[in-house]
Parts: structure tokens; C-alpha cells; sequence
């Protein structure tokens, strides 16, 4: 082939080439910009709608009712061991964005129930066995219940669950926002007991918090993998959890096992993450 030819092929691919490039590369930010688009909707919408809807507390906290719900069980009647993970609004503003968690066991036999949460004021040490009745309101915020395990479920669980919260990490260390505050303590004590297999809400701010020196962990749900930066940026990638990402504590993401979105502030959207384990008693 005469030179002057091959030159002109060449000339011709090479342009042809640099044309799809360029129309690639025209693509690529659209399809960036609809992508950030998305994600900025998944976060800003739901919490924009929770923050506008929510109805703070019309009374002090000091005069916030803290009375029984009446969803934990009556341990006099309830022989079996109980497990239960508990979630409530927190007080004020805050719970326009996150809610407060906490643990309640009870071994078998004639046992009582012992509620474990972190508190962040009111005493040394944050890790509190017992600061109020096992269900009751939080600051005026009814409690829904996250987990209800019962008889052999929770049997072994228990002793599980009082040997992680002995050695929670952070017992005198509290910070609303990212954390370590309660969500993180719950987290902790989910991630370090098999069988418990908690799925913790969206909008349980702190509970992607993982120090620096530990960014992988394990999924709270412990079906999956976390990487977290301090818990304000990070991704969870789990069986229960499904798909969702972490930016500046807030989550957001994709629940595949039971179709739903998991959004800051309103928590879900889709098909109900029911309570897992026994019956669950309504409140009276």
C-alpha cells in the first residue's frame, strides 16, 4: 500500500476515534450530573419533609414524660428470656433528624428486664444500666420496637449482649453528632453478637460512627461489610442493610431484601422492616 494512502487511513481512525471520545466525554457529565442529582434528592428530600413535619416537644425535657409504653412484656408473666432493641424519637429538634436506641434483656426464669442505653448527661460514665423503665416514652417520643426476641432465640443471646455492652469502647465518651453517642453504642453491641442480626433505622444517626484507627467493620446486621470515616463518610453494603452510603452522618440507600428506601430523617419509604422474632405486643 502506497504511503500517502496509509497515511490517510490512519488520519481517518484516529478522527473517528477522538469524535466518539468527545461525544463520550459529553456524556459523561450529564450522566454524572443526573447521578449527584439523585443522590442529593435522596438525602435532602426525605429529611426537608421530616424537618417541616416534625412537632417538637411543647414541654421542657425535665417535664418530658418518660412513663412505660406498654410494649415490653410483664417479666412476673414471661418465664422465656426476652430481647428487645427499642427506637425513639429524640427529644427537640434533634428528632427531626435521628432517634435514640437502646438494648433490654432478660435471662430466664424470675429475672427482670435490664434496659442498656448511653446518656450523655446526668453522671459519670455515658453507658446507663436502667435509666428508665424498659419501654418507656423517650422525652415524650413513643418507642417502636426494632427487634423482639423471645424463649431460645433469645437465651443465648443474652449473656452475648451484657459481655458487649462491658466492653463498648467508648463508655466515657459522648457526641450527639457524628459520634459515639447511643446509636453508636447499639451498633457496637449488634456488630459483636452473632445471632442478633439488628437492623438498625436510616435516620439512627451515629451509627455509622467508627473510629479512625477501625474504619471496616462489620455490617451492624453483621450480613455484610462497613467502611465509615468517623462516621461522616461511608458506605454499608449488607443482606439486611441492602446498599446505602453515609455523608456527614446522614444515610441514605436501598433496602433489596424488603423493596424500600432507607432515607435520613423519615428513616424508610417502601415496605415495612417489620420487628423481628415473636409477636409484638401494641401499646396499651
Amino acid at each position: 500500500m502506497p504511503w500517502h494512502k496509509m497515511q490517510s487511513i490512519v488520519a481517518i481512525t484516529v478522527t473517528v476515534h477522538s469524535e466518539r471520545a468527545q461525544r463520550l466525554d459529553e456524556r459523561l457529565p450529564h450522566r454524572l450530573k443526573l447521578a449527584l442529582l439523585l443522590i442529593a434528592a435522596l438525602f435532602l428530600v426525605p429529611l426537608a419533609i421530616s424537618v417541616a413535619t416534625h412537632e417538637s416537644s411543647p414541654v421542657p425535657w425535665h417535664q418530658a414524660s418518660m412513663a412505660p409504653s406498654g410494649l415490653a412484656p410483664d417479666p412476673a408473666q414471661t418465664p422465656d428470656a426476652v430481647v428487645q432493641v427499642y427506637a425513639a424519637k429524640a427529644y427537640g429538634w434533634r428528632g427531626a433528624f435521628s432517634v435514640h436506641t437502646w438494648i433490654v434483656v432478660k435471662s430466664r426464669g424470675p429475672a427482670q428486664l435490664k434496659r442498656f442505653d448511653v446518656v450523655g448527661w446526668g453522671g459519670t460514665g455515658v453507658v446507663r444500666e436502667n435509666y428508665a423503665a424498659a419501654d418507656a416514652l423517650w422525652y415524650g417520643g413513643r418507642p417502636e420496637i426494632l427487634l423482639d426476641l423471645r424463649g431460645e432465640q433469645a437465651e443465648p443471646l443474652v449473656r452475648d449482649i451484657e459481655a458487649a455492652v462491658a466492653a463498648y469502647p467508648f463508655p466515657d465518651t459522648y457526641h450527639a453528632w457524628p459520634g459515639p453517642n447511643s446509636n453508636t453504642f447499639t451498633a457496637y453491641v449488634a456488630r459483636n453478637v452473632p445471632g442478633l442480626r439488628l437492623v438498625l433505622p436510616a435516620n439512627a444517626v451515629g451509627k455509622d460512627y467508627l473510629p479512625l484507627t477501625s474504619p471496616i467493620a462489620r455490617a451492624p446486621s453483621r450480613t455484610g461489610i462497613q467502611v465509615s470515616l468517623l462516621g461522616l463518610l461511608g458506605v454499608i453494603v449488607g443482606i439486611e442493610e441492602g446498599i446505602e452510603i453515609d455523608i456527614l452522618g446522614l444515610s441514605a440507600g436501598v433496602d433489596l431484601l424488603r423493596p424500600a428506601l432507607r432515607v435520613p430523617g423519615l428513616g424508610r419509604i417502601g415496605m415495612a422492616d417489620r420487628p423481628a422474632g415473636a409477636s409484638v405486643k401494641q401499646p396499651l
